[in-house]
């Protein structure tokens, strides 16, 4: 059967689909690379703000009009969240909860084998009820064909109760997977061509809370059992690390990426209590303090909200002010979105809308200035950069290619080489030499290193 994969919204949904379309070449199906060559598309959503799951929606309904005549099967947190109403979306024969995604491979091959779409509707694992009714008629697969950056779930659920957010509702109690399946698989993925394994979770710093393994002890067995030339964390909260974390960059000989992004979401300490942030202010820059100490080359980004409810101008200006102390290379603003099912959608003092969007607006100019200092700080050094491809349609003298790259400290590099140097895929180093808007301009430092094993 001719599958696709789609997936919206954080990197843990891409990990997911990505490691589902292995399996499923696995066991005899085709990837298709847009849903309308599919005979079954796979749709892995999002709800963590009501944006999302309006975002999820869309994204079903331009799926099945791309192919009137596949059948969807919606899963995730959207689908968790709000089963009932992803059922009546055009096509959608399956929804699947996240209680029970780990068996969609087992449930593709049953409804294949069952003619999947002929029959009513069916919800598994999601928290609405089963409902029936008539299926009516009715642009990427997860995981990049240039095989230079893998995304890798090491853990689920999440068992901190921050007022704001709805996925611990969605993605349910803690669980991660064995030091030694996440070794095997991206030694997997090494040996498929992947340079890089980004480990990915709800909750990254929770791993191992059921069985007293945590995400210490993983990486160090990603250290010693495995080659791949680059390791990288994702999403980190502030409040699971200690200073002794950081010494694991001192013994990976340059394979753990310097790189954290750890969500402040605010600057100020009254609204992290309303927040119900395990974590405040001091604490936030300590930890950063240490960590530059013990890591050369890191960059440090972050989550701020803006407008969370009772967030007074004084306290957004102890934001902009914490942001500015910290020097971030990226603040991913965003707007507080009131989400049903959580307790800061109850709160008084709800910050206007207007308002809201003035305080990302500032937050976004805020970003572009700290960013460009942070990109300045580096010119004139030498980084390994991970090549991805050739940018479509970049602007190139006659007889050169222009390459797209991240170093390892997470920065996007350019560079232009003679045309019939391929690039894709290697790790080299390049000196960075200017910046222009948000990417860095750099030059071969030397001859190619083909890093691949």
């Amino acid at each position: 059967m001719r599958i696709y994969l789609e997936s919206l919204g954080c990197r843990l949904n891409y990990a997911e689909m990505a490691a589902l379309g292995r399996q499923l070449v696995g066991a005899g199906h085709e990837l298709a690379a847009s849903a309308d060559q599919a005979d079954l598309c796979v749709l892995n959503s999002c709800a963590v703000t009501g944006e999302a799951a309006r975002q999820s929606r869309q994204l079903a309904r331009q799926m099945a009009r791309a192919n009137p005549a596949g059948r969807l099967i919606v899963t995730g947190c959207y689908a968790t969240l709000e089963g009932e109403t992803a059922a009546q979306l055009p096509n959608v024969a399956l929804v699947v909860g996240n209680t029970r995604k780990d068996e969609l491979l087992r449930i593709i091959n049953e409804t294949a084998n069952r003619q999947i779409g002929k029959s009513a509707n069916q919800q598994i694992g999601a928290t609405a009820q089963p409902v029936t009714r008539n299926p009516q008629p009715t642009t990427r697969n997860p995981q990049p064909a240039g095989r230079t950056r893998a995304f890798i779930k090491i853990q689920d659920g999440c068992r901190n109760h921050c007022t704001f957010c709805i996925v611990t509702v969605a993605r349910g109690e803690e669980r991660s997977r064995p030091v030694a399946e996440v070794v095997a698989e991206v030694n997997a993925l090494h040996a498929e061509g992947f340079q890089e394994a980004v480990l990915t979770g709800v909750h990254l710093g929770g791993y191992g809370s059921e069985s007293g393994v945590g995400l210490h002890d993983l990486v160090a067995g990603l250290l010693a059992g495995t080659t791949i030339p680059r390791l990288r964390l994702s999403s980190l909260e502030p409040f699971d690390l200690d200073a002794g974390f950081f010494d694991l960059w001192g013994a990976s000989g340059g394979r753990l990426m310097p790189h954290l992004h750890l969500p402040a979401q605010s600057g100020s300490d009254a609204v992290l209590r309303r927040m119900a942030r395990r974590n405040r202010i001091a604490d936030f820059e300590a930890l950063v303090a240490a960590a530059r100490s013990r890591i050369p080359g890191l960059t440090v980004t972050t989550d701020l909200i803006a407008g969370f409810p009772g967030e007074t101008e004084s306290d957004f200006a102890d934001t902009v002010a914490f942001a500015r102390r910290v020097g971030f290379a990226h603040i991913h603003a965003f707007p507080y979105s009131a989400r049903a099912g959580t307790a800061a959608a109850r709160f008084s003092s709800q910050v206007p809308a207007a308002e809201r969007k003035r305080r990302v607006h500032v937050l976004a100019e805020l970003d572009g200035e700290l960013g460009r200092a942070v990109r300045r700080g580096f010119l004139g050094q030498t980084r390994p950069v991970l090549w991805e491809a050739p940018e479509a349609g970049a602007h190139a003298e006659v007889g050169q290619r222009r390459w797209a790259g991240l170093t390892d400290n997470y920065l996007r590099v350019a560079m232009t080489t003679a045309a019939d140097l391929d690039l894709h895929n290697h790790i080299t180093p390049v000196r960075l030499m200017r910046l222009e808007g948000d990417v860095l301009w750099g030059e071969a430092a030397s001859a190619c290193v083909d890093n691949k094993e």
